[in-house]
């Protein structure tokens, strides 16, 4: 665990304590400070995100947009270290003990290739996933007994149940797990009804903590609501434009052929021992659901890419210490991978911006009074000034960006006005790749129109923010 730890904090150091890894758990963040401060999830502060993600960050949140940041990065720290170490005693148990370690490692610093540096719900779900698969498997003497089988199949879909409540993408994997205990059920007893009654009580754990969330927001009245967010908007959604989607899936691509690529060769290493042909199997598979899932998924985004990397590097193991084309290329596979990593860091701090430039805006901005309106992909401003907000719709993207129109449960128009007509006592204003030119075009007339004047032009990476006032903005609510 300790080269693990090592290596994690090689590649995440240069990233502690900034502000703006990524707009994902800026926006994450900011939702576990509004919980904090009273909103409920869905109706409150709206997102499609399962619960847990947010209660993941609320730790974080009660330290302070400050050393909160501290706290969450170094969660996610734990998360993917001990992730990597899950990760090299799955290949060791499939027969892969020389490629072990460099396979934990590869992992910790591929994560960097594709927002993984910080805390995207993959870092910390992916370590549920890989724990549900560690304890899917066969044991030493190359089976287990009844009562073995079902602690161990009930564990897998606990971990898989607290997994969806983070991100509810890692369902592909979680069926694959599911049926794979359940085959295993078959085999082992050979009875019908016994299998059926096992595989419904799989489904039944793996359900439970959704089902716990949706009781208690059936409880509070807002049934509705959770319902809309999490299984009704995400059909809604519409879809990027070709060239963007087009562009997404070759990202994807590159990101991954390597580590496949790998995957696929350790797959088809020597001999080896029945307990450990039935690990190969079960990476295998476990490898091919991850990749339909991502495939099936359709958007496409980086960090999509993360929980494909587990399995990947799993299998990746055994060409790395079982092949002698991948003994020669380890060491320097994982150095490059290693410059690679930081570089990728440096990159998106120059395009995305730094904490002192993050930090001159939230000055720029103040912290009061009045409330705050942030049109520009930095919802981390919310919480760093601690103004109030006037709006459920604190993730940029679902008042601005196309896709979301009609998926939000308002008209992105309407929501837009409707914040104005409450007349925040500041706005950041400025233009992103993928917003609707409909939407920009009309914040500028309400700025316009609402006689704001602009107080400051700031930098922050590649793009400039404006910071708007109202000339009474000690009156404003």
């Amino acid at each position: 665990m300790l080269p693990l730890l090592l290596v994690a904090l090689f590649a995440r150091l240069p990233t502690f304590g900034n502000p703006i890894l990524h707009v994902d758990e800026e926006f994450y963040f900011t939702v576990a400070r509004a919980m904090l401060g009273g909103a409920l999830p869905y109706v409150g502060v709206w997102d499609r995100k399962p619960i847990g993600l947010f209660l993941l960050y609320l730790p974080a949140a009660w330290a302070g947009p400050v050393a909160g940041l501290y706290v969450y990065q170094a969660m996610a720290l734990a998360a993917a270290t001990a992730t990597a170490s899950v990760i090299a005693r799955l290949a060791q148990r499939a027969g892969w003990r020389q490629g072990s370690f460099a396979a934990g490692a590869l992992y910790l610093l591929w994560l960097n290739f594709a927002d993984g540096q910080g805390g995207q719900a993959p870092v910390f779900y992916n370590l549920f996933v890989a724990l549900a698969v560690s304890v899917s498997g066969p044991d030493g003497n190359g089976g287990l007994r009844a009562h073995d089988r079902y602690r161990s199949g009930g564990i897998a879909m606990a971990l898989i149940g607290l997994a969806l409540q983070v991100k509810y993408s890692c369902v592909f994997e979680g069926v694959f797990i599911g049926c794979w205990l359940v085959l295993r059920e078959w085999r082992r007893s050979g009875s019908l009804r016994t299998t059926a009654l096992y595989g419904v009580a799989l489904v039944g754990v793996a359900l439970l903590p959704t089902a716990l969330v949706a009781a208690y927001y059936w409880h509070v009245g807002a049934e509705q609501a959770f319902v809309f967010a999490n299984f009704t908007s995400i059909f809604r959604r519409g879809s990027s434009p070709l060239w963007e989607t087009v562009g997404n899936f070759l990202t994807v691509t590159v990101l991954l052929a390597p580590l496949v690529a790998m995957g696929i060769a350790g797959l088809r290493t020597g001999a080896a021992t029945p307990v450990a042909r039935q690990w190969r199997m079960l990476l295998g598979g476990w490898l091919a659901a991850a990749l339909a899932g991502l495939v099936l998924f359709g958007t496409w985004f980086d960090h999509y890419a993360l929980p494909a990397m587990v399995p990947a590097v799993c299998c990746a193991a055994g060409f790395l210490g079982d092949t002698r084309r991948g003994r020669k290329v380890v060491v320097p596979l994982l150095l490059g991978s290693a410059l690679v990593a930081q570089g990728v860091t440096v990159l998106n701090r120059r395009v995305r911006g730094t904490p002192a430039e993050f930090h001159a805006l939230t000055a720029a901005i103040g912290t009061g009074p009045g409330c705050l309106y942030v049109y520009t992909p930095q919802p981390m401003l919310y919480a760093a000034t601690g103004r109030c907000t006037l709006t459920p719709y604190l993730f940029p993207d679902h008042l601005s960006r196309g896709r979301e129109a009609g998926a939000i449960g308002v008209d992105q128009a309407s929501a837009v006005r409707g914040i104005f007509a409450r007349r925040p006592a500041a706005v950041v204003f400025g233009s992103y790749r993928g917003e609707r030119a409909d939407i920009h075009a009309l914040v500028a007339g309400l700025l316009m129109r609402g006689r704001y004047r602009r107080t400051a032009l700031a930098p922050i990476g590649t793009a400039r923010v404006a910071v708007y006032a109202l000339p009474d903005a000690a009156a404003a609510p």
